[in-house]
């Protein structure tokens, strides 16, 4: 397997994000997963010192393996409190991206109690083992769009919305967001960490292998030549490029190490509204760039999930001066693109995406890339 269409050479990126990350010590949980992968290869590419803590490599194959980036990785629970204290304690991280969880909807629905004991109890035993070590300055916890409680809104979700969740998942997110902020406001000292959270749309890219997800679903069963079965054709998500979401925390935490106090509170990463669309309207998008794929609606009754979220960035783009660089269908045909490039000659494309991504933020003169 061989990384293409880039190299770490291959675009000068150590001065983004105001050269912030450069030899920072950098923990990322769940970093083995799709966009902790994502994450820590470009945080690694920017000359971060990079280290990570995930239960295991989830899925074969493995964007983590395939990337192969030189960076350690403690294989734990964050349900473990002991190891996971012991572990940031040594590490010594100044930034800590947490990304650990349990993160699908239909399995929240087959083990509810470990979804919510993995999502709001590990995320409270990292928050905790974080205030117990005294070089970290800045913490970015990483929840969802699904966090708020359903309603019909054409601008989308704001972070001032209420909170709620019908499944398992969405509700244990929400919970995670209400523990995020009293545990700021309870226990983290003025001499504590800057934390924040962040909600991001539905993210796609290559190198995601997590079952009951559309575009892995799609890619997997082109690859079998077979037909994809899909549950909510006109459901609507605010579909996005993963390297979308990870500039906005990128961005977030740098001005956390910069100290910048009043952006400890919540942050909605998602797309153009006008790129809330549906999952029919994806799946026509996806078959430009890949013919082969065909899809049927599925017939059985699932389980509930919310038939449209739409989500507002309004506060991001005016306080942080973040926006997006990809519109949908770049963002697709990359994808796409990536999955085929990979199955059918060996190649990993992550680097040119990254490549191609920067390129065209530094194009827009996009505020991390100045």
């Amino acid at each position: 397997m061989e990384l293409s269409g880039g190299s770490m050479e291959s675009l000068e990126i150590n001065n983004l994000f105001r050269s912030i990350y450069q030899g920072k010590r950098i923990l990322i949980t769940g970093n083995t997963g799709f966009k902790g992968s994502w994450l820590s290869h470009w945080l690694h590419r920017m000359g971060g010192n990079v280290f990570g803590y995930s239960l295991n490599i989830p899925t074969t194959p493995s964007h983590f393996e395939l990337l192969n980036d030189p960076y350690p990785t403690v294989f734990g629970d964050i349900l473990d409190t002991d190891k996971l204290t012991r572990s940031i304690a040594e590490i010594k991280p100044e930034i800590i991206f947490h990304l650990a969880a349990q993160s699908l909807v239909r399995e929240s629905y087959a083990n509810p109690i470990l979804t919510f004991q993995t999502n709001c109890i590990g995320t409270l035993n990292v928050l905790q083992a974080s205030n117990a070590c005294a070089s970290v300055r800045a913490f970015v916890n990483v929840t969802t769009d699904k966090v708020y409680a359903y309603k019909q809104t054409e601008d989308g979700y704001i972070e001032e919305d209420p909170l709620g969740g019908f499944d398992p998942y969405s509700a244990s997110k929400a919970c995670v967001e209400i523990i995020t902020d009293s545990f700021r406001k309870s226990f983290i000292t003025e001499t504590g960490y800057l934390l924040a959270s962040v909600r991001a749309g539905n993210v796609i890219g290559g190198g995601d292998w997590a079952k009951d997800r559309l575009i892995p679903d799609l890619v997997k069963s082109t690859v079998l030549k077979k037909e994809t079965i899909i549950r909510y054709p006109d459901s609507t998500r605010p579909w996005q490029h993963v390297l979308e979401p990870l500039s906005g925390y990128l961005l977030l935490g740098q001005q956390l190490l910069e100290g910048k106090k009043k952006n400890c509170r919540p942050w909605n990463f998602g797309p153009l509204l006008s790129d809330c669309r549906t999952v029919r309207e994806v799946l026509d998008l996806a078959k430009h760039t890949w013919n082969e794929i065909v899809w049927l609606q599925d017939t059985d009754v699932n389980p509930y999930e919310s038939p449209a979220l739409l989500l507002n960035s309004r506060r991001a783009n005016s306080e942080l001066s973040w926006n997006s660089i990809w519109d949908l269908p770049t963002a697709i045909h990359s994808t796409i693109s990536w999955y085929r490039s990979y199955y059918s000659s060996n190649q990993v494309q992550t680097d040119k995406d990254l490549d191609a991504f920067i390129s065209a933020a530094k194009a827009k003169k996009s505020i991390w890339c100045t």
